[in-house]
C-alpha cells in the first residue's frame, strides 16, 4: 500500500544553503527560531533537503505524494516567494508532489486575495499551514475571513499550524487558544479545516469538537509531541475519515534513534498502531477531491 504524505515543508536553494543567514535577511526570527535550532546533543532539528532528496526519501519510505505546506511566515513577501517554488514543483513533478499555498492578511485585501487566485492557477490546492496566533493577526481579521470563505467556494482544505495547551514549552512556541478553532469550523461550516499536530488533541478534550464534521486533524511531529497510543486514542474518538497521515519531514521526528530526517518511522508506527489505507492515503485524496 502507498502512502500519502499530508504535511511535508520544502524549501529553495538559496534558503537551504545558510538558512539562519537567509531568515535575518528576511525578517523570519520566529522561523529561525523554530527551524535553525540544534537539539541538546547538537543535532539540527530537521533538514534542508532539495526537491531530489525529497524525491529519494519518498521511494525509501514507498510514500506516493507528498503534500508541500506553506510556513506560516511573519512577512507576506515571504509567503509569495515560497508559492512561487511550490508552482514550479508542482509543475515539475506532478505525479509526486501537491502543494498548498501560504498567506498572510496583513497584505492586506487585494494583494492576499490576488495571491490566493495566482497560487490556485499554478496549480497550488489548499492553503497553509497558517498560524494566525504566529503571524500576528487575530482569528476575527476580515482578510482571513475572505480567504476561507474563497476557501470554501474552491473547495480548497485550509491547513492549520496548532499548539497543545499542556505540551512541554519549546524555543518559539506560541499558544494558540483551542476555542479559536472550534469558532472557525462553526462559523465556516462549509470549510474543511486540517488542524496540524494531531489538533493539539482538541476533538479529545471538547466533545463539541468531535462532532464538527469539517475539522479533520494531521499527525504531523507526533512522536515528538504524544506516546504511540495516541492513535488509539483518536480511533476510540473519531471516524478514521478524519485523520491524515502527516509526518512533518525534514523535522527529525525520532532524534533518539537517528541524527537525519525521515519518513519511513513513523509510516511504520502508524500501521503498528493500526492504521490503515484510509488515513494513510484515502482521506487525504477525498479531501483534495472535493
Amino acid at each position: 500500500m502507498q502512502v500519502i504524505d499530508s504535511h511535508v515543508h520544502l524549501y529553495p536553494s538559496e534558503l537551504n544553503a545558510a538558512p539562519a543567514a537567509w531568515a535575518a535577511t528576511r525578517g523570519e526570527p520566529h522561523w529561525a527560531n523554530l527551524c535553525t535550532r540544534r537539539r541538546k546533543d547538537g543535532h539540527p532539528v530537521q533538514g534542508f533537503p532539495s526537491v531530489d532528496d525529497l524525491l529519494r526519501e519518498m521511494d525509501r519510505a514507498g510514500v506516493e505524494r507528498a503534500v508541500l505546506l506553506g510556513w506560516y511566515w511573519e512577512q507576506p513577501e515571504t509567503c509569495v516567494w515560497q508559492n512561487r517554488f511550490y508552482g514550479r514543483c508542482v509543475q515539475e513533478h506532478p505525479s509526486r508532489l501537491i502543494a498548498f499555498a501560504t498567506l498572510h492578511p496583513g497584505a492586506g485585501h487585494w494583494p492576499t486575495l490576488g495571491e490566493m487566485h495566482r497560487a490556485r492557477d499554478e496549480g497550488l490546492v489548499g492553503i497553509g499551514e497558517l498560524s494566525p496566533h504566529s503571524q500576528g493577526y487575530g482569528v476575527d481579521d476580515p482578510v482571513l475571513r475572505e480567504v476561507l470563505t474563497l476557501a470554501a467556494d474552491w473547495k480548497m482544505p485550509v491547513n492549520l499550524h496548532v499548539t497543545d495547551p499542556a505540551t512541554a514549552r519549546y524555543p518559539g512556541r506560541v499558544e494558540t487558544p483551542p476555542d479559536d478553532f472550534v469558532r472557525l469550523a462553526k462559523e465556516f461550516p462549509s470549510t474543511n479545516f486540517i488542524l496540524a499536530h494531531w489538533g493539539g488533541l482538541l476533538p479529545l478534550r471538547d466533545p463539541e469538537a468531535r462532532e464538527l464534521a469539517n475539522l479533520y486533524y494531521d499527525t504531523a511531529a507526533s512522536p515528538l509531541l504524544y506516546e504511540r497510543d495516541i492513535w488509539g486514542r483518536f480511533a476510540a474518538a473519531l471516524p478514521p475519515g478524519r485523520v491524515l497521515f502527516g509526518s512533518d519531514y525534514p523535522l527529525n521526528v525520532y532524534p533518539q534513534l537517528g541524527a537525519e530526517p525521515e519518513m519511513t518511522r513513523l509510516i511504520a508506527e502508524a500501521r503498528q498502531a493500526g492504521a490503515g489505507e484510509p488515513i494513510l492515503r484515502e482521506n487525504t485524496l477525498r479531501l483534495l477531491s472535493r
